[in-house]
Formats: structure tokens, sequence, C-alpha cells
């Protein structure tokens, strides 16, 4: 079996143990195997691309595990899907003591843990992010959700897991674009909290998982997570708090929302994003221009976009800011940075300023 890492989150309803390493089948294994001898049922949901991809790892799966397996891609968030996902733990009749497997990326972390949150008004899950951007991000923390037209994860729930496999292993069947689209989080983790991981990944970009630092990049971005989700687990705080994890995300998501789902990969947004971010702090006399230069080369270096791929509307882009779920009695809240390594939350920006940012980035 091989060692781990462990990461611990501590929340005011839970303790659980992120587990981070290489080849965690039979670690997870055994815990599944713990679970089933308690009686509980296990039942795992994951997306096509995952299943054909991890074929052999499903093969090992054990037997009285039910797999569902919807389609892969952002457009299953939606509530058509979530009722396949609850229809099917009833029909392998879950009790209060079942268990939900995720297993995937964000996508399916986030449908099968709204499932789970939802299901008998709650159940157990586990997290088994298979992506990048999945380990680093959305599998830490307890946010669940789908999209509706309206926007992006506007409706959900915080459901925590019990516990997290981030298999460092699994992310060799990524494609190149969806590992970059990975990056984006961690380079922002350094961006918002850690300058010596902003250092680290200017000084000699990750661009693949067979980079020995991975393990650690990794561990130290669910340790980044963690302490700001400890502190702040349903963003309740009126400054910071876990408000500052959306560093560039009130840019990154209107992208999304405007280009259509799946026109950018999430990271590719948040790319984007954080470049906008970057030289919205900037303006604001926070740093340097400098500083959102090496920001940008940073962004790019990682295989990311900086700047729109073609042009979007700026005013479609400003009206998608303006439904984001972060805008508090009609006011759109940005996360700038002090400097690099240090960021915090402000209540409002001049709206001719953000245009002037979008156009920079490439808006029409």
């Amino acid at each position: 079996m091989s060692s781990s890492k462990q990461v611990l989150v501590e929340t005011s309803r839970s303790t659980y143990p992120i587990h981070v390493g290489r080849s965690l089948g039979g670690q997870l294994a055994e815990t599944l195997k713990g679970l089933l001898e308690k009686g509980s049922r296990i039942a795992a949901i994951t997306d096509s691309n995952v299943r054909a991809a991890q074929s052999a790892w499903f093969d090992e799966l054990d037997e009285n595990v039910a797999v569902l397996t919807v389609p892969a891609g952002e457009t299953s968030k939606n509530l058509s899907c979530l009722g396949e996902v609850l229809d099917f733990l009833a029909a392998n009749k879950l009790d209060r003591g079942g268990v939900v497997l995720a297993i995937g990326g964000g996508v399916v972390g986030d449908l099968a843990g709204f499932a789970a949150a939802s299901y008998l008004r709650g159940v157990r899950f586990i997290q088994i992010p298979t992506t990048l951007l999945a380990m680093v991000d959305s599998s830490v923390g307890g946010k669940t959700g789908i999209n509706i037209s309206a926007g992006k994860n506007l409706v959900g729930a915080f459901h925590q897991p019990i516990a997290v496999f981030s298999d460092i292993e699994m992310l060799k069947t990524m494609p190149p674009r969806e590992f970059a689209s990975g990056m984006a989080e961690i380079i922002k983790h350094g961006m918002l909290q850690d300058a010596a991981l902003f250092d680290l990944l200017e000084a000699n970009s990750i661009l693949g998982p067979e980079d020995s630092r991975l393990e650690e990049v990794v561990e130290r971005n669910c340790d980044i997570k963690a302490g700001v989700v400890n502190a702040d687990e349903k963003e309740t705080a009126a400054t910071g708090g876990r408000a500052l994890l959306n560093l560039g995300h009130t840019f990154g998501h209107a992208v999304e929302n405007v280009a259509g789902y799946g026109e950018y990969l999430h990271g590719e947004a948040i790319g984007i994003g954080l470049v906008a971010a970057a030289i919205l702090s900037e303006r604001l006399g926070f740093i340097s221009v400098g500083d959102v230069e090496r920001i940008r080369k940073v962004v790019s270096a990682h295989r990311l976009p900086t700047r729109l791929n073609e042009p979007l509307s700026v005013e479609a882009l400003l009206k998608a800011m303006s439904l984001d779920k972060k805008v508090k009695a009609g006011v759109i809240r940005f996360v700038i940075m002090k400097r690099i390594g240090r960021a915090e939350t402000i209540e409002s920006a001049d709206m001719d300023l953000i245009r002037e940012i979008w156009r920079e980035c490439g808006a029409s």
C-alpha cells in the first residue's frame, strides 16, 4: 500500500482527512471494505471520460459498489442529471448509513456531492478527484452544486465529505489542456496567500503529472484552502475569509457564462480572470505594473490564456458579473492583491475601470 501525506480539514461540524499521494488504491479499498463490513451501501458516480480512462481502476472496485456514469462535461451539472443521480441512489437502496463516491473532476464532485447533500436530507460521501483542478480546489471545502440558466453554481449546498483521496497517478490520463486548467487554481493560491509558491512556479513551471514536486504542491494547496475553509466554512466573514479564494473568479465566471459553458475550461477562464484581477489591483495602487507582468508570464507559462480568444461583449460580461453568487445587496465584490502573496476583498469598484480592464483583456 502506498503511503500518503494527510491534510486535515476541521470545520464546526466535522473533521476529515485529505490523503495526497501516488497509488492510493489499496488505502481506498481498505476504507471501502470497512464501510461495507459495517453494512453501508455504497454508490459511485463518475463520468464517461473517467470511466474510459480509468477502466482498470473501476475493474478493481468492489463488486458491491454500484456505479452510475453520467456524460462528461460541465453540462451534466444540471437539474435533470441531479434527478438521475438521486433516482440511482434510491434504486440502489442507500439509507442514511449509505456513502456516495464522487469519482471524477469538479463536475462529478459538485453533482455527486449535491446529490449526497440532498438525498435523505444528507448522506455521507467521499471525494476521489481525478483532475488536478478538483484535487487542489473543488474537492476541498464542501461546496457542492449545479448550474442553472441564470449562472454557474447558483444552486447547491455546503456538504463536507468524510474523506478525500487525491491520487497523483490518476492525473497521468489527463489531457495536457485539462492539466493546465488545474494549474490556474495553484497559481491563484500562490497569488493570494503563498508568495514562495508563486516564486516556485515562476522559476520552473509545472507542466505535467510526472513532475516530482507535484505531490508536495498539491498538499500545500490543500493546506492553504483547508486553512481558509476552517476559519470561514460558509463564506460569511464580512471581509476576507473564504471569499479570498474567489481571486480572479468574478472575472472568470463571467467569461464562462458569456462564452457559453464549455467554450473555456474553468481554469482557462480563471487564467484570464487572474490577469484581470492583477490589473485591477495595480490600477487601485496596490501592486506594480511589473507584478502584473510577472503574473501574466506565470499564467502564460502554464499554457493558460491571459486574454480572451475571441472578443466578448463588455456589457454582457458586466451583466454576468452582476448575477454572480458573490454579489451582495447588488454590489459586486472583488478580490484584489495588496501584494503577491496577500489578498483582500473590496466591496465595489468603479464600473468604468472594470470596462477598461475587460477591453485590455480582449473584450469589445
